[in-house]
């Protein structure tokens, strides 16, 4: 298991704006397994953006928001 950090925060014009956000750090053993779990806690529909190997941007269909989770060192 490693252990992730997510920052879920709102979007303008289709990039992150960061009027708010909430950070989370959960264990998991993949990006996209710390995406899951944060989706069972707080709601799914989150759908991959881009993933670059180090952080992955994903959306959440029908709204302004996005998160980027990356693995904490």
């Amino acid at each position: 298991m490693a252990t992730y950090q997510i920052e879920v925060t709102d979007t303008f014009a289709g990039e992150a704006n960061y009027c708010w956000v909430r950070r989370y750090t959960i264990e998991a053993r993949s990006k996209r397994g710390a995406v899951t779990k944060l989706a069972r806690e707080h709601g799914k529909g989150w759908r991959v953006d881009w993933d670059s190997g180090d952080t992955a941007r994903y959306n959440l269909q029908g709204a302004a928001v996005c998160l980027f989770v990356t693995e904490a060192k």
